[in-house]
């Protein structure tokens, strides 16, 4: 598990001149997460205090749309014309829309640490029509950064940083999708969640023949606070690494590390209902992988709900687990605009073990493909109390064809209904696709295994090798005993021992 460890209470540093001084100071000497985490201490030693809303009218009133309007002139990013040159460019989001409050940030240059002040200057408001005054004495939203990712001498975005704790990025080849949380509290509790927040961000600067952008944030909430350390690498695949130390303020009830956010609308297991969308799909994420300390990969399909679905999965020091996008060709989506298929998979790979606890995948309904409605975080099994430090180490991979999966079979798709109807009987079918290799020391006939839990009988399934000879398909049909109950199914391939993952179903209620 994380580590944890009680924290002695620190007196409230002096905030104003005597603490921009000792930034200053603590730059010279190497400004790190040292520095960031007793920021975030001595916040945790106070009461919790939010930041008001500043916007003018004219940018409380912007919608999606017309925030996206307002671009940032490439011409002023940061190290753009560094000499000599330099890899990555920082880009800037100004105040505006739902980003109503600022972000302070600051450069770590070799000659200490200094602010970075919006300048009405560096934005085009373009058909928003927003008077360049109207951004005078606001701070920046967040930031991104460009680099040569796609083709040399280009300067595509690879990583972004930008309301609440979230940021995401983007492996070569690819378009934004999902994104991560620096922390998740109390989600899809009753008493409502707590969206902690980045407030400040500190990013070196990069060294000419340096691959990997390194910035530090600190996050507060009412009942937490935490010192951030991203080192952010861009490939064929974006790997971040992410080094946190999280200090609480009060227990919490659900505490959520690593966390992960997604859209999950419909797909090939859940037909649009009325409607005349000529899509096929549509997901950012088709599943949640889990990969078991004990050799077990576990496959759940994610779905839109009629009602909140929570569901879960016990584990000991997991080797990762992440919301997935598997579906790669155009064609389960024919979205031009959007390109579902090139949107990527975002794997968390624990650094160190992380004990007992359980990784959670938190499914809402949701009306339409604008919201995020998926969540998937790991929850430590350990009481969470005031005082408390947790100290987290991960990487998060953000890929598309390489993306990490098990070594023997693996699912590729899921589809609900029956070959034919069953009128009498009331029961569900479902078909599942597996490719890839069995295992390579496997022995015997291959066989499904399938499993329901109580509320469900499977009343028969079968197993065939898919069309060419090419991977395998199993179709099960299955009776539920009460519809207001949800169903849990599992099935995996076995040769003598397992040769696949684990198809892991949840069914929710009617």
């Amino acid at each position: 598990m994380p580590s944890q460890s009680a924290t002695s209470s620190l007196p409230r540093l002096l905030l104003g001149l005597g603490a921009a001084c000792a930034l200053q100071s603590a730059a010279a000497a190497g400004f790190g997460l040292k520095e960031v985490d007793a920021l975030a201490r001595q916040r945790a030693a106070a009461a919790f205090s939010d930041t008001a809303p500043d916007l003018p009218g004219a940018l409380q009133r912007l919608d999606h749309d017309g925030y996206q309007a307002i671009v940032f002139r490439p011409e002023a990013a940061l190290w753009r014309d560094a000499k000599p040159p330099l890899p990555f460019a920082l880009e800037f989001f100004p105040q505006g829309w739902a980003f109503d409050r600022p972000v302070v940030l600051h450069e770590i240059a070799r000659r200490g640490v200094r602010d970075l002040r919006l300048d009405p200057a560096q934005f085009d408001p373009g058909p928003a029509r927003i008077d360049a005054a109207a951004l005078q004495d606001l701070g920046y939203a967040g930031f991104r950064a460009t680099t040569a990712l796609n083709l040399p001498g280009s300067r595509d975005e690879f990583v972004s940083f930008l309301g609440a704790s979230y940021f995401r990025a983007i492996g070569k080849g690819q378009l934004y999708g999902l994104s991560a949380r620096g922390l998740a509290i109390d989600t899809a509790q009753a008493s409502g969640e707590e969206f902690p927040r980045f407030v400040e961000f500190w990013i070196e600067q990069p060294k000419p023949d340096t691959g990997q952008l390194v910035a530090y944030g600190l996050l507060d909430s009412p009942r937490a606070t935490g010192a951030y350390r991203f080192a952010i690498e861009p490939g064929v695949e974006t790997v971040v690494e992410v080094q946190a130390r999280i200090h609480l303020r009060e227990r919490i009830d659900k505490l959520g590390l690593a966390p992960l956010t997604s859209m999950y609308f419909r797909g090939a297991h859940q037909r649009a209902a009325g409607g005349d969308d000529y899509r096929p799909e549509v997901h950012d994420s088709d599943g949640l992988s889990l990969r078991s300390a004990n050799g077990e990969w576990i496959w759940r399909p994610l779905l839109n709900p009629k009602r909140l679905l929570v569901t879960s999965f016990a584990q000991t020091d997991p080797r990762g687990f992440g919301l997935m996008q598997r579906a790669r060709r155009f064609e389960r989506y024919e979205d031009l605009h959007t390109r579902y298929d090139l949107h990527p998979s975002a794997w968390v790979e624990p650094l160190g073990d992380w004990g007992e606890g359980r990784v959670e995948l938190v499914m809402i309904p949701a009306p339409s493909e604008t919201n995020d409605n998926v969540v998937a975080y790991w929850v430590p099994a350990a009481a969470t109390a005031a005082g408390q430090t947790i100290e987290l180490k991960y990487r998060v991979h953000w890929q598309k064809d390489a993306a990490t999966q098990p070594p023997f079979a693996r699912v590729v798709q899921t589809r609900r209904g029956a070959r034919g109807a069953h009128p009498d009987d009331h029961s569900i079918g479902f078909v599942v696709d597996y490719a890839g290799p069995l295992a390579a020391d496997a022995r015997g006939e291959v066989e499904a295994v399938v499993d329901a839990d109580a509320n469900a009988q499977v009343l028969q399934h079968s197993l065939k090798p898919g069309a060419d000879g090419d991977g395998w398909r199993l179709s099960l049909r299955l009776q539920r005993k009460d519809d207001a109950k949800p169903v849990e199914l599992r099935a995996y391939l076995k040769q003598g021992d397992a040769v696949s993952e684990t198809w892991s179903y949840a069914l929710p209620p009617e």
